[in-house]
């Protein structure tokens, strides 16, 4: 018996050993998926509290934990109001990260640590214009009775889909149906994920047109020199057919995951990765590309404020979205591939916009040239992607064509539900806002037929 009582003791004092050394080692070296988990954690919770004004614990369990791993049932946030700051980690000690919040330039995740030189990242960017309840949308805020054909299908759960969060309807330039889910209104801010490579995209057409920059232009980057990405064009990275083998699945620590979440400077991390084949023969979805046409456009002004607060003075303030806020990563890099927070009538405004083509109150703001360009299929994609960050093919396997859509609609997706439906030969643009992973088979060419058959009536 004391021989067994000694060998009990020593297991557990073995296990007691084992289990602190695996808490001291997850402490001083977390896996790269752990940190990827609390970053994302960070990220999300800073932007929708100190952007959309939301609760933080109702945004670390709808939108973090509920449709995420389920290892992000174990992390937990930290705000701190008052040095505008996030801090998320698993059982109190493991993988800690931080976000932190600039004006006007929204949060950004600070993998290295360095919470002080994130946050010295600033710009002289303008105030939004105030809106005008007085006035009608788009100019103003104020939206006019809803068209009653609508009111059936804007309160179709199945249509809407699984935790929805805003849907606007605009015909004929013109607010005729919207609705929002519990807990969202006309002024939250959403984030629209990859429907902000749309909007990366106008603004670098917008820098390219206004400095006389061929988009065919080679030799992008000093560092692709001596290989093929030296041939690499702005054309090509609006295309997603550069080349270059960057990895966008989701499901582990890939490029699009690390570069998000484990590194401070993402344009640096996107510029490393090699081409694999020449470019213009294969396309391949990638944010990595859409950060680079951010620091390409970016890089052509001289002082980096002004490039900073360009997105505002060049697009956001002349169309109306005075919510808007495309948010900079921690050495100030805009995101232009995942990270812009707008309201859904502002993504409306952006919608319409593209629908008009490129122009607004009779003014041109985006070159016409630059919409064909985006509206026009590519040969590498087989048809389904425009030349300019845009798709020509809704979400899922059947053709547009399937749910009796027009051959001129044009999308803009992003993760979990988002997407912009634009059909110019309608006036048409839907907006649909939510929460809702591709896992659940949502359609919204099922919303956006439903809605034109209802306005046809």
């Amino acid at each position: 018996m004391r021989l067994l009582s000694k060998l009990l003791v020593a297991a557990g004092a073995a296990l007691v050993i084992l289990v602190l050394g695996g808490c001291v080692w997850l402490w001083l070296a977390p896996p790269d998926l752990l940190r990827v988990g609390t970053g994302y954690a960070a990220k999300i919770v800073c932007s929708n509290v100190f952007l959309a004004g939301r609760d933080a614990d109702d945004v670390l369990t709808d939108d973090v934990q509920a449709p995420g791993h389920p290892l992000l049932r174990l992390v937990g946030v930290d705000v701190d109001l008052d040095r505008r700051l996030v801090t998320a980690d698993l059982a109190g000690f493991i993988a800690p990260s931080v976000a932190v919040y600039r004006d006007g330039l929204g949060c950004a995740s600070v993998p290295d640590g360095d919470i002080a030189s994130a946050q010295g990242v600033s710009a002289p960017v303008s105030e939004a214009v105030p809106s005008d309840d007085t006035v009608s949308w788009p100019e103003g805020e104020r939206v006019g009775a809803m068209d009653s054909r609508l009111s059936t299908t804007l309160q179709d759960a199945a249509l809407l889909g699984s935790a929805y969060r805003a849907v606007v309807v605009v015909k004929d330039g013109r607010i005729v149906g919207e609705s929002y889910g519990a807990g969202f209104n006309a002024q939250t801010p959403l984030l629209g994920w990859s429907m902000a490579k749309s909007v990366n995209a106008v603004l670098a057409g917008k820098v390219a047109a206004d400095q006389g920059v061929d988009l065919d232009t080679e030799g992008l980057f000093p560092e692709w020199t001596g290989d093929r990405r030296a041939k690499i064009r702005l054309s090509d990275l609006l295309a997603m057919q550069s080349g270059l083998d960057f990895n966008e699945d989701y499901g582990a620590v890939t490029d699009v995951t690390r570069m998000l979440y484990l590194q401070s400077d993402m344009a640096a991390y996107a510029r490393s990765v090699p081409a694999i084949v020449e470019r213009g023969t294969r396309f391949n979805y990638s944010s990595g590309e859409a950060v680079l046409i951010s620091k390409w456009w970016m890089s052509r002004f001289s002082d980096p404020k002004q490039a900073l607060a360009y997105p505002r003075k060049a697009l956001f303030d002349p169309i109306g979205m005075r919510s808007a806020v495309l948010e900079a990563d921690a050495h100030g890099t805009l995101v232009g591939s995942s990270y812009l927070y707008a309201t859904a009538r502002d993504w409306a405004r952006f919608g319409l916009l593209l629908a008009q083509g490129g122009v607004w109150d009779g003014k041109p703001i985006v070159p016409a040239d630059f919409v064909t360009r985006m509206t026009t299929p590519t040969a590498a994609s087989g048809g389904v992607y425009g030349g300019a960050q845009a798709w020509r093919k809704g979400p899922g396997d059947e053709a547009d064509a399937h749910y009796g859509l027009p051959a001129d609609v044009l999308w803009l997706l992003g993760h979990d539900g988002q997407s912009v439906a634009v059909i110019p030969s309608e006036n048409l643009v839907v907006v649909r806002m939510g929460l809702t992973p591709s896992r659940g088979g949502y359609r919204p060419q099922r919303l956006v037929a439903a809605i034109r058959d209802a306005l046809k009536r």
